[in-house]
């Protein structure tokens, strides 16, 4: 366990910047998760900190100490790669031994260190298993095994989970945030799943053209996304655009006049939660107590289970998302049906151009 630290940490390809100054204190102990699209750099800066990529600006600090330079075998950082990366002609035991071996330890400390590292991840007696004989979860708690095995100051975890089918990843990610807080392991995970990112981590990093946009707490990005990359990364949200005309007023570029909250006069766009719109299934409902209330038309009505989303127009420019629960003799629209929809001006983000 350790504290890592990244200084202004940066990989040039020619003219083409990767990451571009990347700074990051990650505390002892605390779950860290890169979050963006692909190609954003998240993975690059997980390799530049594993020591697989060499930097070419920054530095890597670790425990305090700097190994900006130090091949990856000498970091003590124990990695958890996409595609798990086991020796498929080796045993589980002999999978999780490769690093301790690789370390040259005794063979009655890799023994005992093996036993351990599969008993944490629940897979005792599997020891004499080749890859080939395990689902896709135990393969992954094989990696996540020899990564621990080797007693890491950080953990790595590169898109971990991205391998398993839905119901498997969330049972998976639900153990390894459990065995990080049970070990006190300090970890920095890579996702572009946002699911996975809230429900894993501490602290969040939004990352995009290789920068850094906001970090944060899940509700600070959720509640006070920086930008508008960040709103529409994180969560969900629904863009207006048009101009802030004065304060406190917003007009669409469909001609809506829309009460709003924050942002300079000039071009912007105001963005919308889904769950924050309220609707009603007629185009005459009063809907006293909101700033805004406006008719519209649905357009789509997509069905997801427990929510359900109603796509609702309203001017050839404008369009919406509304989010509702879906409960027994609750309002469901049909597509065509007029609809009021409605939101208090603080649920609307402005973010000018």
């Amino acid at each position: 366990m350790a504290r890592l630290d990244l200084e202004k940490l940066s990989k040039r390809y020619g003219d083409f910047f990767a990451v571009r100054d990347v700074s990051l204190q990650i505390a002892d102990g605390e779950f860290l998760v890169l979050l963006g699209p692909s190609g954003c750099g998240k993975t690059t800066t997980l390799r530049m900190v594993a020591g697989f990529i060499e930097p070419s600006d920054g530095a890597v600090r670790l425990g305090g100490s700097d190994v900006t330079v130090l091949p990856p075998w000498k970091r003590n950082a124990g990695m958890v790669f996409q595609s798990y990366a086991l020796f498929p002609h080796l045993s589980v035991a002999q999978n999780v031994a490769f690093g301790l071996e690789m370390r040259k330890l005794p063979r009655a400390d890799i023994e005992r260190r093996v036993e351990e590292a599969l008993a944490l991840v629940r897979l005792t007696g599997f020891g004499g298993r080749l890859p080939r004989q395990l689902s896709g979860g135990q393969q992954q708690r094989v990696a996540l095994a020899r990564a621990l095995a080797i007693r890491p100051d950080v953990l790595l975890l590169d898109e971990p989970l991205s391998n398993l089918d839905a119901k498997l990843r969330q049972e998976v990610r639900v153990e390894i945030r459990e065995l990080q807080r049970q070990l006190g392991l300090t970890t920095v995970m890579v996702t572009h799943d946002q699911e996975e990112a809230l429900t894993m981590a501490d602290r969040l990093v939004v990352m995009n053209e290789g920068a850094v946009r906001q970090v944060g707490s899940q509700r600070d990005l959720y509640e006070r996304p920086a930008d508008r990359f960040v709103a529409g990364f994180v969560g969900r949200s629904t863009f207006l655009d048009g101009a802030v005309e004065a304060p406190g007023r917003f007009r669409t570029d469909g001609g809506l006049a829309l009460a709003c909250a924050g942002g300079m006069p000039g071009r912007a766009a105001l963005a919308l939660r889904p769950e924050r719109v309220e609707i009603a299934p007629s185009a005459n409902t009063n809907m006293s107590g909101l700033d805004n209330s406006l008719p519209g038309t649905v357009e789509f009505v997509s069905y997801l289970g427990a929510l359900i989303d109603i796509h609702v127009r309203l001017s050839p420019q404008d369009r919406l998302v509304v989010q509702i629960a879906n409960r027994d003799g609750g309002f469901a629209p049909d597509v065509g049906q007029p609809v009021q929809v409605g939101w208090p001006a603080a649920a609307g983000l402005v973010f000018n151009e």
